[in-house]
């Protein structure tokens, strides 16, 4: 079942599920914003896929779970949230002013996201995290742990900034993106990491001075690509670039708190 939702707001957007009655949906944690009181919230190590059987087994999953989730330095717990007693309206949200997209999963094709890129999805949607390879991770810097979702429903990501979507196949099968502005690909797309140039002067120009670094992710073959117009990096950079203008009021002798007073 397709969870109905509205998604709101500009700059920062957020979503508003309407969960139908025993219908459940999971949220990454930090995500949940408010919820109507007939919907029941529970916080939960394991995820859908892991919660499996009871026993040996389900505790064997579940620590599966959670250390894959360690290791790519996610939260250790799902927050889950269930309407009793008819329909009832929970609100999630990224942490980062941007866009919310929904995708919906068919069976037939399944999602990789970057790493906090997950608002939350109906609980037939199964999470998991993909290792694509300890070479590509420290060449890609964010690129050695992707979460995949498969199975059926609706999932929910967020990213910085505005969506660029993208197909590869219409541009020559292959397109270079900057490793920080991946938020979300089809699982008929190719993901790798490659050198943009020999080590040369001009590549350490590129580095040092155009912030690109010596890799570029790869994304290849025939399928829908989500990218950001903001990456995490350069939203810290600004912000620590900026954070001393204006001052503050406890006695900050920049010029910008010395003009901050006149009107």
């Amino acid at each position: 079942m397709t969870v109905s939702h509205k998604i709101v707001g500009n700059a920062m957007q957020l979503v508003v599920c309407q969960v139908a009655e025993g219908q459940t949906i999971f949220a990454d944690a930090g995500k949940f914003l408010w919820k109507t009181v007939n919907v029941g919230m529970q916080t939960r190590m394991s995820s859908p896929t892991s919660a499996g059987p009871s026993g040996a087994a389900g505790l064997l999953n579940k620590a599966v779970g959670v250390g894959k989730r360690v290791m790519a330095g996610e939260t250790l717990a799902f927050q889950y949230f269930t309407a009793s007693g008819g329909t009832g309206l929970v609100s999630l949200a990224g942490t980062l002013p941007g866009e919310v997209r929904a995708l919906e999963l068919d069976g037939t094709v399944g999602w990789f996201t970057e790493k906090d890129s997950l608002v939350g999805a109906e609980a037939s949607v199964n999470f998991d995290i993909a290792f694509s390879g300890l070479r590509q991770g420290l060449r890609g810097g964010e690129g050695f742990v992707l979460e995949r979702f498969t199975g059926v429903g609706t999932l929910f990501v967020a990213g910085a900034g505005n969506f660029i979507e993208l197909n590869p196949a219409k541009y020559g099968g292959k397109i270079q993106v900057h490793t920080g502005c991946i938020v979300a690909f089809q699982d008929t797309i190719r993901y790798g990491i490659e050198r943009i140039a020999a080590l040369n002067a001009q590549a350490m120009m590129n580095a040092a001075l155009g912030g690109n670094g010596f890799n570029m992710a790869t994304l290849e073959g025939d399928g829908t690509v989500i990218l950001q117009s903001m990456t995490i990096q350069s939203l810290a950079h600004a912000i620590v670039k900026h954070a001393h203008l204006g001052g503050d009021e406890k006695g900050s002798s920049g010029l910008g708190s010395l003009l901050g007073g006149f009107d």
